[in-house]
This record gives structure tokens, C-alpha cells and sequence, in this order.
């Protein structure tokens, strides 16, 4: 049994190993990262509200804002233009840039002018009159820096990190950081840029801000996650989504908690919020947030950019809105791959992330969820190790496919009521797994066991024994050796008599009639058939598997055959079949048991001196004239049980004598009538054996007369009467001799 477990647990072990080891990073399982992304999609999609937030508005440059406009860049001036409407005429909240300006806006022909004014017009005071009276018109990026100026505007910028193209060459002007590099001690591991792409100078001096675009792309290509904040040479910038809401949200402070408390990294302690006034946003370590899918593409209103720069678009929804421009025209390169979507637009991206921070909908994903997930592996591989061993196949599925949907849903519960993400591919494939190797070792080894033991000892023990067995087959063999066990031997008195009545098909039809119900009484008590003797039954308790109680069971096995004799007696009398009658004998004693006879043929039994014993205590209950003999160690191993003593005995070649006994019932269940019997008969006994012949006969008379059905009283009275007449020899010391087997 012990070894039996070991090597499931080793199995388990074996198999939690590598979880263990992807779950710290120290190895890589491809698929199981894949599986795991799946997953998480499909709760994604599974349980998006799928509803339109009209608090964030795009406005889009999409084909046909290209079609009437030109194709991007436009002219600084009609940028300029656009913002003005967007606050001036629509009165938007704020406004973010998913877009760079990186280079200024020539297009005007104001630096050609410029040149000829120093160049081959410098001695045209004319020209360079109408030059300053036209410059204002010309200088399209002043145009837009004065359309940003004092508006709660942003615009974004490019970071760029090792393994990017042009890593280290930046251009442009990064805004004011938001958090200067020395006043950041958190040591937080944030994304370390080394270079980027800003907007030139002029504009970004006159915004409210700036921000990173970048987002993170996982393995498979698709977009789940995106960092809030970034540092560059220790400066820390917020992204899009970040800037954006803190802007909304009146630029209120921002804090990190830190797992148990606020000192974080500092102590070895993982970042787990951040913190915009009363706004919690719950981050990864590194300040990324799992992206707040609302639904489809188009779960923001947009608003074609040349309706916005004519007029045309309607006041609702960009009165009082939050705006991002963007893209969704395929030509300008902004289509993202997500989870709900392989042409999802960057922009709407930021927006489900200003969103969630707005709404609070974020969902949680702290590095400490890797304990977690550890701790219900390890439950898990304590359960299924406990459990699949000990049921059937059909059970064993019924429970993994139980366990595998209770993961699954708590799982969904604690992601829909507690905005938190736990692992669930990992859980399922390890709960599968587990099921899957542990069926194979039980089919492929256990089984194995099993159907040699069954074909080995199906014919002699009960099926729930060979059960049993299986849990341990390395403990049983049919090699011969010596145990304390208990033997029977159950025969028809008289049943060539009985056998001359019948026909050969009654006899046969007798026979089966009344092994088989015996049969089941002996193993249903876990005894083991050892053979059949014509009419009689040998079978033995305490092997193949041992049973410390193998006396009790014997016994018990014995009186409930007795029962099973009366009911089966109406059946033969319907039938016309004579009365038959049992004698059984039991003993228990040291024996050899195992696989004996010869090349020929061979058979699982038990042989010795308890063994010839028990079948002459079998033969003896017909001279006693009791249905069950038992012998005295039987008798002590059954201390709860009363016994009349039917007498000492000695058979024949041996030299020790022994007690035998009938059991008359438990003790807890004897009447008064019953304990007297017994006590007179013990005095009767004493008498006896000290050749008390008148005190002798006088008790054994009176037991006679009280109870008339036990024949043993007859016996001792036919006994003393016998010795009265011809007395033992002076060296008689009251033991009966057995001459017959």
C-alpha cells in the first residue's frame, strides 16, 4: 500500500515540477503560456459589458476625413483649426494626441521664403516687408502651437527600447516628466526606454503635457497589456490613458501601494496599485495594466475628423467629452491585433484603458497571484492523488471533470465580482494531466497487477478481496508460507444416502443448489474457497490477505451458514429433496499456505496439523451432536463469544491433547437458562474427569432433562454409565482418544 502511494505521489511530484518551475521563470512552456492567453481571452469576450462609453470620444482619420482632406500629415494651420473647433465651437473636456508631430511643418514654403530674404532678396526691402506680414499665416506650426496653448491638451510621443530600429538616436522634445528622477525612490521596475521620438520643441513647450504611445505585445502578436508609466535616464512619464485621465481627474497626486504596505520594493514588496486621487488603478510590478475591453471595435463614438474641422459633426457626444484622435484608416499603419479583434484601432485601445481607470473596472493581476496559483496546484496534487487511486475509472473521470469545473468556476466568479485574474490554464491542465498520467500508470501498472491477481486468485477469494488486493499487488504472491490462520471444512452428513434418493441431475442440481449460497455466506465474511470435496467445502481465512480477525470471521461464516441451511431446506422441500444436514468444523492455528502440487497441476491451499485438525473436528460434530466444532484457539481468539466444551481429545500420532467447542452465541445476547447450562455442564465436566460417576451422572441428567435437543448430555450419560461398568486404567486422565480421521 505504502509503496503503492509513494510512486503515485511520485507521479504527481514529477508532474508539478515543471508547473513549478514556469511558474517562477525559470523554465519556458510554450504551450502552456499559449493555452493560458487563450483563456484568458475567452473570459475576456465571455464577460465584456459590450456597451458604448459616450464619455470618450474619437475623433478619426479615417478614409474619408483622407479622401477630403488629403492624406496625412494635413497642414499644421488645419490642425490648428481642428483644435479650435473641438473647443472652441464643441467644448470638449480634453484633448490627446495619438499621434507625433516630429518634424515641422514646411509645407508652407516659409523656410524657401526665408532663405531669399537672406539670400539672393536680401536687397528687396519689399520682399522682406511682405515676408513679415505673411510669416503669422505662413508659420503653420505656430498656428498650432497657439491653438494649444492653455488647453488641456497632450501629445504623444515614441519610446524606444533595446531591439528597437534607430534604438539609439532621439529626436524631438520630451514634455516635463512626471515625476523627476530625483524624487522617485520606490526602485519600481519600470519599462527603461533609451531613446525616442518627441514633437519639436515649439509644440510641446505649449501643451499641457505629453505621453508615451507604446503598448506591450505578448507572444502571440496580440495586445493585453500596456505600461501606464515608463522611466527615461530615471525620469518617469505617464502614457496616453494615464496622462489623459489625469488631466480629467484635475491632475490630482499620484501615489503606489505596495503589496502589505507602502514602502514597497524597498522591502522586497511588489507595486499592486497606483493611485490618482481616490481613483485606484490596479498595475502589474512594472506599472502595466491588463487592457479594459469594453467590447467590439466601437465601443467609443468617432467622429470623422474632416466633419469635426468643417462643422458638420453634431454637438452630441463631443460637448463635454474626453477626445483621442487617431486612426482607423488601413493606410496609416495604427491597426492593432487584441484578443476581441486582429484590426482593432491603437487609439481605441487607450481609450478602454482611460475607461477602466475612470470607471475603476481594471482588472487585477498582482505578482503575488503566482503564490496563489502554486498553493491550489499543490492542493490539487494532494486531492487527485488522494482520491484517484482509491475509485473506479468511471468515478475517478466524474470527479476530475467535477474538480475541472469547480476551477472553472470559481475562477469566473472571482474574475466577475473581484476584478481579478487567476490563472485557469494552468489549474486545467495540470487537474487533466494529473487525471490523464494517473489513469495510464493505474491501466498500464495497476490494472496490470490486478488482472494477474484476479486470474491468480479469482477462483478462491471474493471479487471485493481481489480489490483489494490491487491497491498493493506487489504484497501477494502464491508463494508457499507459515500464518496463523483459520481453516473449514463443511460437509452433507450422510449424503451418499441422500445422493442414492436422487437422480444424477437432482444430485448435481443439489449440489449447486446448496454450494453456491455457502459460497457467497464464506466469501461475503472474507473467506477464501479452497476447494470443493464433493459434498464438502474447504476454505481458510487470513490469506491471501491477512485478517487479524480471521477466527471471528470463520465463526461468523459458519452460524450464518447454518442460517442459510434452514431457508435453503423450504426450497428442497417444495422440490421433494430430503432434509440435508452440515457439519462444520473450524480451526485456527499456524499453517502453510501457498501454491502447491505438482508440474501437472496446481492449486492455492493450506496444509499442517491445524488443517488435518479442523477436518476432524468436522467429522467429530456427528458424534457430539452439534452442527459447528471449533477448536480452542479458535475459541480464545473469539473471547466475545460462549462456548460449550464438548471434550478433551487426543487424535491419533499425536501426543498433545486439545479442547473442542461449540459456540453457543455472544455473550451480550446469552439468557439466564443458557449461562446456567453452561456452568452446570462445567461442573458436570469436573466431575467427570475426577471419576465422580454419581455426582457426574446426576448433573449430566439433569442438563438431559432441561435440554433434551443437545445430544452431548446423552453422550456423557452413556459415557459414565460405560465406566461404571468398566472402568479407565489408573493413568486415565479423562481425554478422549481419536482413532478415526
Amino acid at each position: 500500500m505504502y509503496k503503492r502511494l509513494l510512486i503515485r505521489v511520485l507521479i504527481s511530484s514529477m508532474l508539478f515540477l515543471p508547473f513549478l518551475l514556469h511558474n517562477r521563470g525559470d523554465i519556458h512552456m510554450g504551450w502552456l503560456e499559449r493555452l493560458e492567453q487563450l483563456t484568458y481571452d475567452v473570459r475576456l469576450v465571455f464577460t465584456m459589458p459590450n456597451t458604448i462609453d459616450d464619455r470618450i470620444v474619437i475623433v478619426d482619420l479615417d478614409e474619408k476625413s483622407l479622401l477630403e482632406e488629403g492624406q496625412w500629415p494635413w497642414p499644421r494651420n488645419r490642425v490648428a483649426r481642428l483644435v479650435d473647433r473641438l473647443f472652441d465651437d464643441y467644448q470638449i473636456k480634453v484633448l490627446g494626441f495619438d499621434i507625433v508631430f516630429a518634424e515641422p511643418d514646411n509645407r508652407s514654403g516659409l523656410p524657401v521664403l526665408e532663405r531669399l530674404a537672406q539670400d539672393e532678396l536680401r536687397n528687396v526691402p519689399q520682399f522682406r516687408q511682405a515676408l513679415e506680414s505673411l510669416r503669422p499665416a505662413l508659420d503653420t506650426d505656430g498656428l498650432f502651437a497657439k491653438a494649444l496653448a492653455g488647453r488641456p491638451a497632450v501629445l504623444g510621443y515614441v519610446f524606444r527600447h533595446a531591439g528597437d530600429a534607430g534604438e539609439d538616436v532621439s529626436s524631438g522634445m520630451l514634455p516635463q516628466p512626471l515625476i523627476p528622477s530625483d524624487q522617485d525612490d520606490t526602485n519600481i521596475p519600470f519599462a527603461e526606454a533609451i531613446a525616442y521620438t518627441g514633437n519639436i520643441a515649439l509644440l510641446q513647450n505649449n501643451t499641457a503635457g505629453g505621453f508615451f504611445e507604446n503598448a506591450l505585445v505578448d507572444g502571440d502578436g496580440k495586445y493585453r497589456r500596456v505600461p501606464l508609466l515608463q522611466k527615461y535616464h530615471g525620469n518617469l512619464y505617464p502614457s496616453l490613458a494615464f496622462a489623459v485621465a489625469h488631466q480629467v481627474l484635475g491632475r490630482p497626486k499620484l501615489s503606489f501601494v505596495f503589496q502589505h504596505g507602502a514602502d514597497g520594493p524597498r522591502d522586497g514588496l511588489d507595486l499592486d496599485w497606483l493611485t490618482l486621487g481616490d481613483k485606484k488603478i490596479p498595475v502589474g510590478e512594472d506599472a502595466s495594466v491588463l487592457v479594459p475591453y469594453r467590447g467590439q471595435l466601437g465601443s467609443f463614438p468617432y467622429v470623422s475628423a474632416t466633419d469635426v474641422l468643417h462643422g458638420r459633426a453634431a454637438k452630441y457626444p463631443l460637448k463635454g467629452a474626453i477626445v483621442l484622435m487617431g486612426t482607423s484608416a488601413a493606410g496609416l499603419h495604427d491597426l492593432r491585433n487584441t484578443p476581441i479583434g486582429n484590426r482593432f484601432t491603437g487609439v481605441e485601445i487607450h481609450a478602454n484603458i482611460v475607461s477602466g481607470i475612470l470607471d475603476e473596472t481594471i482588472m487585477h493581476h498582482p505578482r503575488y497571484v503566482q503564490g496563489i496559483e502554486i498553493t491550489i496546484l499543490v492542493l490539487l496534487a494532494i486531492l487527485m492523488t488522494a482520491v484517484l487511486p482509491r475509485v473506479p475509472v468511471m468515478t475517478a473521470t466524474l470527479v476530475t471533470v467535477l474538480i475541472l469545473l469547480l476551477i472553472t468556476v470559481l475562477n469566473l466568479v472571482i474574475w466577475g465580482r473581484g476584478n481579478f485574474v487567476l490563472p485557469l490554464a494552468s489549474l486545467l491542465s495540470f487537474t487533466f494531466l494529473l487525471y490523464f498520467l494517473h489513469m495510464i500508470y493505474g491501466y498500464f501498472v495497476e490494472a496490470r497487477g490486478k488482472r494477474e491477481l484476479s486470474g491468480l486468485f479469482g477462483q478462491y477469494v471474493p471479487p471485493e478481496l481481489v480489490a483489494e488486493m490491487g491497491n498493493n499487488p506487489g504484497d501477494f504472491s502464491m508463494r508457499s508460507e507459515s500464518r496463523e490462520m483459520t481453516v473449514m471444512f463443511a460437509d452433507i452428513r450422510n449424503f451418499t444416502g441422500i445422493a442414492e434418493q436422487l437422480s444424477p441431475p437432482e444430485v448435481s442440481e443439489l449440489l449447486n443448489a446448496f454450494l453456491t449460497p455457502m459460497t457467497r455466506v464464506i466469501q461475503r465474511h472474507r473467506g477464501t474457497i479452497d476447494k470443493y470435496i464433493g459434498d464438502a467445502i474447504m476454505a481458510f481465512w487470513g490469506a491471501p490477505v491477512r485478517d487479524q480477525q480471521h477466527a471471528r470471521n470463520a465463526l461468523l461464516s459458519a452460524i450464518e451458514m447454518q442460517g442459510a441451511l434452514s431457508q435453503l431446506q423450504k426450497g428442497f422441500d417444495r422440490r421433494g429433496w430430503p432434509e440435508i444436514k452440515v457439519g462444520i468444523g473450524l480451526n485456527t492455528g499456524e499453517m502453510r499456505v501457498g501454491n502447491m502440487g505438482s508440474s501437472f497441476r496446481m492449486a492455492y491451499t493450506v496444509m499442517g496439523d491445524s488443517v488435518n485438525l479442523g477436518a476432524r473436528l468436522e467429522n467429530l460434530t456427528k458424534t457430539y451432536g452439534v452442527t459447528i466444532a471449533v477448536g480452542d484457539a479458535t475459541r480464545k481468539a473469539v473471547p466475545d463469544f460462549a462456548f460449550l466444551e464438548l471434550d478433551r481429545v487426543r487424535v491419533k500420532g499425536k501426543d498433545n491433547s486439545v479442547a473442542i467447542f461449540s459456540p453457543v452465541g455472544p455473550l451480550n445476547e446469552m439468557g439466564l437458562d443458557i449461562r446456567q447450562m453452561l456452568k452446570k455442564h462445567a461442573v458436570a465436566l469436573q466431575f467427570y474427569r475426577e471419576r465422580d460417576w454419581d455426582s457426574a451422572e446426576k448433573e449430566f441428567f439433569g442438563l438431559a432433562q432441561s435440554f433434551p435437543e443437545r445430544r452431548l448430555f446423552s453422550l456423557y450419560l452413556d459415557r459414565v454409565t460405560h465406566f461404571r461398568s468398566n472402568p479407565p486404567a489408573n493413568d486415565w486422565d479423562g481425554i478422549s482418544i481419536i482413532l478415526h480421521k
